[in-house]
């Protein structure tokens, strides 16, 4: 069975009764949202998810420096006066 990495879980059904109730019950945490017993989503705040994205795009940039820096041996020096 798969975890669950939420301290509140809900069923599909609770969700779609009262979606704004979950979420002020869960005061910004994440909440599971089951179905059958496992989980088929997350539900996170937007602040959350945009911090998150910024995370990802961080780490990406992150990867693209250290591979460029290995290409350094092959670069071409250049004067900003030649610009």
């Amino acid at each position: 069975m798969r975890q669950v990495l939420a301290d509140f879980s809900v069923s599909i059904s609770e969700l779609k009764k009262n979606p704004s109730s979950l979420l002020s019950q869960a005061s910004g945490s994440p909440i599971a949202v089951l179905n059958h017993n496992k989980p088929a989503a997350y539900l996170i705040p937007a602040d959350t998810y945009e911090a998150i994205m910024e995370m990802i795009e961080d780490y990406e940039l992150g990867k693209l420096v250290e591979e460029r820096r290995g290409e350094r041996a092959e670069a071409i020096a250049v004067s900003l006066d030649d610009l």
